[in-house]
C-alpha cells in the first residue's frame, strides 16, 4: 500500500466519491460523528457525502432530531445518531470531564454549579421542551450561578455529557436544547467493551487506512482500549504496514491501484482531515500553513490532496466564491464543484475567482 492507495481508499470509505448513503442519518450513523461546531459547514459535509442532499433537507432531519447535535469528541460539537449517542456518551465522556475538570477550576466552576445547573436546566426544559441559551441564561443568574465569559458554555456542556440534554429544532438563527429523555427513547446501554468494539469498528470502517494515533486523536480513547478495539475485531479489520506505521483497515476490501478524478469543496474541521492525526498523505508539509492545516480553513481537494482553499460570499439569491490554489487543478472541475455547493445552497452561482 502506498500514499495513492490510502488517498483513494479514504476517499471511498468517507463516501466522497460515490455515496452508498441517501439519507444524512444513515451517513452520519455509517460515520459515527461528524464535527459540527460549525453547523453551516457540518451540513455542507453531508452534502458532499449525500447526492441530492440541500441544505434545507438536512436542516429539516436536524429540526425532526433524525440527526443530533452534542459534545461527544475532543470536546466539540457533532452530528451522531440518535440510537448512537447514548452509549457513545457513555464512553467518552468521563475523559472529556476530566478534562474540563481543570478549566472548571481557572473558571470557578463547582461540582455544586454544575449540579444546581443541571437542575435548574432539566426542570425548565421539561416545563418548555426547547429552550436556546438564551432563555437558559436568565434562570441560571437568577440562581446566582456566574455564566460571565465561557462558563454558560461549560455548565451546558457538562449537562451534555452527562445525557441530560441535547440539541433541540432551531428556532428561526438560534439553537435550542432539549431533554435527551425526550429526543431518544432510552435503550439498554452496552458494556464498556462492546463499546470500544463499536467504536474501534466504526472509525476504521468509515476512515480505513489510519493509524491508531489517528484514532486515538479522533477518539480520545487511550491506546490499552484502542488495542483491545483491535482485537475484538480482529475477524473485521486489517492492517498493512507503510514506512513503520501500521495502517488499519476493513478486511476484504481490495485497495485501488488508480486515481478516480475528483475536485471537492470541503468545509473546515470536514472528517476527511479532522479525523486524522497525521495528515501528511493528503497535505504537503510546504503547504500546511497555507491550507491552515487542512482544518481551520475550507479547502478545495484535488485527486484527495489538499490543493488550497476557498471562501464563499452568500447574500440572499446569488453566492460568489474565491480559490486560491497552492497545488495545480482544472478551473472547470474546480467550478462544476462550486456549481455543486450554489445548487446545495438553493442559490445561483455568481462567479468563482482565483486569487
Amino acid at each position: 500500500m502506498n500514499s495513492l492507495q490510502i488517498i483513494q481508499h479514504r476517499l471511498h470509505q468517507q463516501q466522497l466519491l460515490h455515496s452508498r448513503f441517501t439519507r444524512p442519518a444513515d451517513l452520519v450513523r455509517w460515520m459515527g460523528c461528524i464535527q459540527a461546531q460549525d453547523y453551516a459547514g457540518a451540513k455542507w459535509a453531508i452534502g458532499n457525502r449525500i447526492k441530492g442532499s440541500t441544505d434545507a433537507s438536512i436542516e429539516k432531519d436536524f429540526n425532526e432530531g433524525k440527526i443530533l447535535r452534542t459534545h461527544v469528541l475532543r470536546p466539540t460539537w457533532h452530528f451522531v445518531a440518535p440510537e448512537d449517542i447514548r452509549w457513545m456518551l457513555q464512553l467518552t465522556a468521563p475523559k472529556i470531564k476530566a478534562f474540563n475538570k481543570r478549566l472548571h477550576v481557572k473558571l470557578g466552576i463547582s461540582d455544586k454549579d454544575l449540579k444546581r445547573s443541571s437542575a435548574i436546566i432539566t426542570k425548565a426544559l421539561s416545563d418548555h421542551t426547547y429552550l436556546p441559551r438564551t432563555a437558559l441564561l436568565p434562570l441560571l443568574a437568577k440562581a446566582k450561578i456566574n455564566t460571565d465569559d465561557i462558563r454558560l458554555g461549560f455548565l451546558l456542556m457538562d449537562a451534555e455529557l452527562d445525557g441530560l440534554i441535547c440539541s433541540g429544532p432551531r428556532q428561526g438563527k438560534q439553537f435550542t436544547y432539549a431533554l435527551l429523555a425526550d429526543r431518544v427513547p432510552a435503550t439498554a446501554a452496552p458494556g464498556r467493551e462492546e463499546a470500544i468494539a463499536r467504536l474501534t469498528l466504526c472509525y476504521f470502517s468509515s476512515r480505513g487506512p489510519a493509524t491508531i494515533q489517528d484514532f486515538q486523536w479522533w477518539s480520545g480513547l487511550n491506546i490499552s482500549d484502542i488495542k483491545t478495539g483491535l482485537q475484538l475485531n480482529k475477524a473485521q479489520l486489517t492492517h498493512t504496514v507503510v514506512n513503520g506505521q501500521a495502517y488499519w483497515f476493513t478486511g476484504g476490501t481490495p485497495l485501488t491501484k488508480r486515481t478516480t478524478p475528483s475536485t471537492l469543496l470541503l468545509p473546515w474541521y470536514d472528517e476527511y482531515a479532522v479525523a486524522y492525526k497525521d495528515r501528511s498523505d493528503i497535505l504537503p508539509a510546504e503547504h500546511q500553513s497555507t491550507a491552515g492545516y487542512g482544518i481551520f480553513k475550507p479547502v478545495v481537494v484535488i485527486n484527495g490532496k489538499i490543493g488550497g482553499i476557498w471562501n464563499r460570499k452568500e447574500g440572499n439569491r446569488h453566492i460568489a466564491l474565491t480559490t486560491q490554489l497552492v497545488s495545480p487543478g482544472k478551473k472547470t472541475a474546480v467550478d462544476t464543484a462550486a456549481a455543486a455547493y450554489a445548487a446545495f445552497m438553493g442559490k445561483e452561482l455568481q462567479s468563482v475567482t482565483a486569487i
